[in-house]
């Protein structure tokens, strides 16, 4: 699957939010924090929309706004400027034929899975999991963070995937995969089946996080997706982050020890601690690109097509 165009400076960079919106105040802030990476910034106009409380305008709205920044010839890039709630509601006004021919850089995370399903399913172009603007880069866009969200976009040869410092990748299931890799959070992944932008596990990579939910709930939806046959599919599976998910009946009873059981009998290679997702840094992920995973040598890589 193709990369869209690298990032470079003075490139226009287009502010959206596809899920929940952010206060007024908020928005100058994230205009300034790109303007100051060195970028030229256009904002949709539902930034600081709050329509029935916790979405940015209803989904044709977002969905509009969406579409006219990757119609527009000046923006070069769409960066996501929170997640939330509510991108569901957006997927059936999107114009995907629009949108497959101007491919862009398109970055985010949390709720905005939805569309990196939709968008590398349909449109056939890599997107990019990773930090969104009022979230992660206006107050803390570290060193590590910055470095891993540039290179993804912007390499030009295979790269591989790199933890933070003091951050060990550890291994569920060993073995060695190769498959583009797909994904995002896991309660969207679930809510994805039965849908025409279903996650497709076929010969895939998958990858998983979730934050701040019980783990009565991970493996609700962890099961919907083994029970709609979509772990059996995957060539392996990569675990993100797990911020804040407890199991506050048996603590030691983790997120690992509940993907164990999800995935018995599953000849699978299954690697985590991967820190992408909702923690405090976030590094990023292409999503549809070729992934190759080896527990052996505990490596993450991926293919660069432009």
């Amino acid at each position: 699957m193709r990369f869209p165009k690298k990032l470079e400076k003075g490139n226009t960079i287009a502010l959206v939010c596809t899920s929940s919106g952010v206060e007024t105040s908020r928005i100058a802030e994230c205009v300034t924090a790109m303007e100051n990476l060195g970028y030229k910034v256009k904002t949709a106009g539902n930034l600081d929309m709050h329509y029935a409380g916790y979405m940015a305008g209803t989904g044709k709205e977002r969905a509009e706004w969406l579409n006219k920044m990757f119609a527009d010839p000046e923006v070069d890039a769409i960066f996501c400027v929170r997640g939330g709630d509510g991108s569901a509601r957006m997927m059936e006004y999107l114009d995907y034929d629009m949108i497959k021919k101007n491919p862009k850089i398109f970055v985010g995370y949390s709720d905005v899975t939805n569309l990196h399903l939709a968008l590398t399913q349909e449109c056939d172009f890599v997107t990019f999991h990773g930090p969104m603007v009022s979230s992660n880069i206006v107050d803390s866009f570290d060193e590590e963070t910055a470095e891993s969200l540039f290179t993804a976009l912007n390499s030009d040869e295979a790269f591989e995937f790199k933890n933070p410092k003091g951050y060990e990748i550890g291994v569920l299931k060993e073995g060695k995969a190769t498959g583009k890799i797909i994904g995002g959070n896991l309660s969207l992944l679930s809510a994805s089946v039965g849908t025409p932008y279903e996650v497709d596990t076929e010969g895939n990579i998958l990858f998983i996080e979730e934050v701040c939910e019980p783990m009565s709930k991970i493996e609700k939806w962890g099961y919907h997706l083994r029970n709609a046959g979509l772990f059996a599919k995957c060539s392996g599976i990569i675990l993100g982050q797990f911020t804040k998910v407890v199991n506050e009946k048996m603590e030691e009873f983790d997120e690992l020890k509940t993907f164990l059981d999800m995935l018995e009998g599953l000849d699978i290679p299954v690697m985590y601690g991967i820190e992408s997702g909702h923690g405090s840094q976030i590094m990023t992920l292409p999503m549809g690109a070729t992934c190759h995973m080896d527990t052996a040598t505990k490596t993450i890589k991926f293919e660069v097509e432009r």
